[in-house]
């Protein structure tokens, strides 16, 4: 029996984080394909779920909630993270490394010389953020991700809400220097965990060199695979293999 996010563990499971704008959903095909069954998917707050009572949805509260879940488990973790999900993990390991065993993660700079792509510069304008958020539909985003996603972007877009759009801008918005103020901890960091760095070869939010870049700073082995940013779907059997061999070596 797989696990599931409200459950803890007495073994040291792989936690998985997800991005914006998806759900712990994203993560089904790997987790699914691989040989282990002590997976957790974490639904970060207003994702698919109901943030808890006053949780503000900027990047520190996400961290520090990502945190506290992982202090649930009796041993540290196997952290993996996507888009969102990996800036909070290299956030998270740099302040925490006690909870990680391993950490593996792509599609999310934590770089100063990263400039955010045009949507991100969108949410993070007020007003304007606003009234983009107006428009972004269900059926207006599946539209939108469908060349890159084909049948998959329907299902990621669906769980796009009200409570999704709030927390996307509130995020976006505390994290306009993200790159200048986590890069220094991730640096600290160095290699004193074992990284894995995942990215899209055509990855348009990000570059590849994004990955390379932190590759070279945490002294993980980088891989390169062949698709853009969503690589949790599009490439998932080959993901899981990777993650497994990574696993295995450590």
């Amino acid at each position: 029996m797989r696990l599931d996010a409200t459950k803890r563990s007495l073994t040291m499971p792989a936690v998985f984080v997800h991005g914006v704008p998806e759900t712990a959903a994203i993560w089904n095909d790997i987790r699914s394909a691989l040989q282990r069954t002590d997976t957790v998917a974490l639904a970060l707050p207003g994702f698919g779920c109901d943030p808890p009572s006053g949780f503000v949805a900027d990047k520190e509260h996400y961290v520090d909630w990502v945190i506290s879940q992982l202090e649930g488990f009796d041993e540290p973790v196997d952290l993996v993270g996507h888009d969102w999900g990996c800036l909070i993990t290299q956030r998270v390991v740099s302040l925490r490394p006690d909870l990680v065993r391993t950490w593996a993660a792509g599609g999310g700079p934590v770089d100063d010389t990263y400039v955010w792509h045009d949507t991100a510069q969108v949410w993070q304008t007020p007003g304007v953020g606003e009234e983009f958020m107006a428009m972004m539909t269900p059926e207006l985003l599946a539209a939108a991700l469908v060349d890159e996603l084909g049948p998959a972007a329907a299902d990621m877009a669906e769980h796009v809400d009200e409570r999704m759009r709030a927390c996307i801008l509130t995020l976006y918005r505390s994290a306009v220097d993200v790159g200048r103020e986590w890069q220094p901890a991730v640096e600290a960091l160095g290699a004193s965990r074992p990284a894995l760095v995942l990215w899209g070869r055509d990855d348009t939010y990000a570059p590849p060199e994004m990955g390379r870049r932190l590759a070279a700073r945490v002294g993980a082995e980088f891989v390169e695979l062949p698709c853009g940013h969503f690589w949790p779907v599009l490439e998932a059997q080959s993901v899981a293999a990777h993650l497994e061999r990574f696993w295995t070596r450590h």
